[in-house]
């Protein structure tokens, strides 16, 4: 909230400085006066409508939870929820291939509320310690056969505390009469192995089933292909994941991530290594010929080296044109002894051998062109061809790269329905796990969508609405979002910010004609006195210029009707009344209101 509050005072300041410089154009240019303060109350005004009332938050809607119940036939369904793990069955086994320290699964578990749990009463099976093998398994309510009908298997995880190296897959142990879950371990032979994994920067979604080979009776695993979705997110967002796989009799299948698809495939294309091996193989026993011929190009056996070819050349010469630098320095070293060095107190000369100062770059050298011995620069010899090679031609005996010849497979079978996999009777968790803390909940393995997705909604879909509802709204998941990506404030400010900010200074840099309270306080005339003003000095020029013009043509009568005068003083007085007459009378005929129409 606190970030809020701060980007909105930050906006207005930006806002303040723009108006500010943008109304000292304005006086600079001699336009009308804007009052900045009015400005200014108006875009506070208009920021403080935008800005969330202080009122209380209207309290979080409460999510109830209860546990999950199935809604139709089910092969195995756990949600913790009695808090014990009844049914379920600690191994308490050796690896092989490990020391005794770390061979044992000796890793616990138990029955634990999330941390941060929003459904009080919601309980997992919780992965407690670190660095330990931890095994744990319980029986189906009777195994399942694939026929028909298609395989469905469910489970929620959260890793709390984020995942540094470990996995979270499960394992749906194959039904075998050597089956015990005593004494369940990584070599347990299992059907289908599916679930999360991560091991530094690598993120997996495991699915990955092992089949019978129909003519040898061995087991091979078979590895889905790497989804495109990024699954990062769901191993560092430290929220609950619903994991689903969709295995159906056609042999298409279907791995979802909170109800979202990430990869689908076929079991016969999407599969590696594929489930049916090659119809044909390459002859194991074939070889190549002796006189096969590989070679596309050979050098051309008719060419002769040109008799001017000078192998010998070098590829650089001394440039003979290059003049020594004036100034240069022979005789002065380009490194000389540290004249400051002293020779350290404890420095052993039987021990250290003879101290010699360190060296430094020569102090004359740093204003001359270059000290020591000048030598010239060498440039790319005109000359030089190198070593003479024949021209490469094709080969007319090319036969092109030689591959052995393709037999029968001996080891082919085709198995179109790689979905009839070998029962299972029991799931299982055998995992290692540098980090503590891993949350499990709600598995279900049943063969209806149906009954799958109402388990989902029942148990995932009341954390994700109780997560939802304890969210603090758009901003605090904004803001929220931003502390785990701060690229994301530069996305906001473009987005949001920069808007608002547009919108105070359109407002606040609009011009306003000053009131009639300012004209008062300042006694400046209004507009439309102003205008008043203007029209009158313009009717009092137009009366003063009428006047002029009747004044002149007085003059110039009576000017004429004077016989007394001599000619040559006549004629003195009517060349001075002409002058300022036609004067006046260009005045009066260059006014707008004194020119005629011009006839076209």
């Amino acid at each position: 909230m606190e970030l809020k509050w701060l980007l909105y005072v930050t906006l207005l300041a930006l806002g303040t400085l723009a108006v500010q410089a943008n109304d000292m154009d304005d006086d600079n240019d001699g336009d009308d006066v804007v009052d900045i303060e009015d400005d200014l109350d108006d875009g506070i005004e208009e920021v403080e409508e935008l800005k969330p009332e202080t009122s209380t938050p209207p309290p979080t809607p409460k999510v109830t939870y209860k546990a999950p119940v199935p809604t139709g036939e089910v092969y195995f369904a756990e949600s913790f929820d009695k808090g014990t793990l009844d049914g379920w069955i600690l191994s308490r086994a050796k690896k092989d291939d490990a020391d005794d320290e770390i061979a044992k699964y000796d890793g616990k578990w138990e029955v634990q509320d999330m941390k941060d749990t929003k459904l009080p009463g919601d309980k997992g099976l919780v992965l407690v310690t670190r660095a330990k093998h931890h095994a744990i398994s319980s029986k189906l309510s009777k195994p399942f056969v694939f026929d028909t009908k298609p395989l469905i298997i469910q489970y929620e995880v959260n890793f709390q505390n984020g995942i540094e190296c470990g996995g979270a897959y499960v394992k749906l142990l194959s039904k075998t009469p050597e089956l015990n879950l005593d004494q369940f371990h990584d070599k347990t032979p299992y059907t289908i192995m599916f679930g999360p994994d991560k091991c530094g920067e690598d993120y997996k979604l495991h699915f990955i089933f092992r089949h019978k080979n129909p003519k040898t009776g061995k087991y091979e695993e078979k590895h889905a292909k790497r989804p495109d979705a990024d699954l990062k997110t769901y191993f560092t967002d430290k929220k609950t994941h619903l994991y689903t796989l969709v295995l159906n009799p056609d042999n298409s299948f279907e791995i979802l991530v909170d109800q979202t698809v990430v990869n689908s495939g076929n079991l016969l294309n999407d599969m590696s290594p594929p489930v049916n091996p090659p119809r044909e193989i390459e002859d194991p026993n074939d070889q190549k010929p002796e006189d096969w011929d590989e070679r596309p190009k050979i050098p051309d056996p008719d060419a002769v080296k040109p008799d001017d070819w000078d192998e010998d050349a070098p590829a650089k010469i001394a440039d003979e044109n290059a003049v020594k630098p004036e100034g240069w320095l022979d005789d002065e070293p380009e490194y000389v002894a540290d004249p400051d060095a002293e020779k350290p107190e404890d420095w052993d000369e039987d021990m250290d051998g003879e101290w010699e100062a360190p060296q430094i770059a020569n102090p004359k050298c740093e204003t001359a062109p270059g000290c020591g011995t000048w030598q010239r620069p060498m440039i790319d010899n005109p000359n030089y061809k190198g070593k003479w090679k024949p021209p490469m031609i094709d080969n007319v005996n090319y036969q092109g790269i030689w591959k052995p010849r393709k037999i029968p497979n001996p080891d082919f079978f085709e198995d179109l329905e790689p979905f009839k996999m070998t029962p299972f009777s029991a799931v299982g968790l055998e995992l290692w796990s540098m980090t503590s803390d891993i949350f499990f909940d709600n598995f279900i393995i049943c063969t209806e969508r149906a009954v799958a997705d109402d388990w989902a909604s029942d148990g995932w879909g009341l954390k994700k609405a109780a997560d939802g509802a304890a969210e603090s709204g758009v901003v605090g998941q904004m803001m929220a979002a931003a502390e785990e990506r701060p690229w994301l404030w530069v996305v906001y400010i473009l987005t949001v910010a920069l808007p608002v900010f547009l919108v105070i200074l359109f407002y606040c840099s609009g011009k306003k004609q000053p009131s009639a309270a300012e004209y008062k306080k300042t006694d400046a005339p209004q507009p439309d006195v102003m205008d008043e003003e203007k029209e009158e000095e313009k009717d009092k020029g137009d009366k003063e210029e009428e006047e002029e013009e009747e004044a002149n043509e007085e003059k110039l009568g009576s000017d004429a009707d004077i016989g007394s005068v001599s000619q040559e003083e006549e004629e003195e007085e009517e060349e001075e009344d002409r002058k300022p007459a036609s004067e006046e009378e260009e005045t009066v005929n260059r006014s707008p209101r004194n020119r005629k129409p011009r006839k076209d």
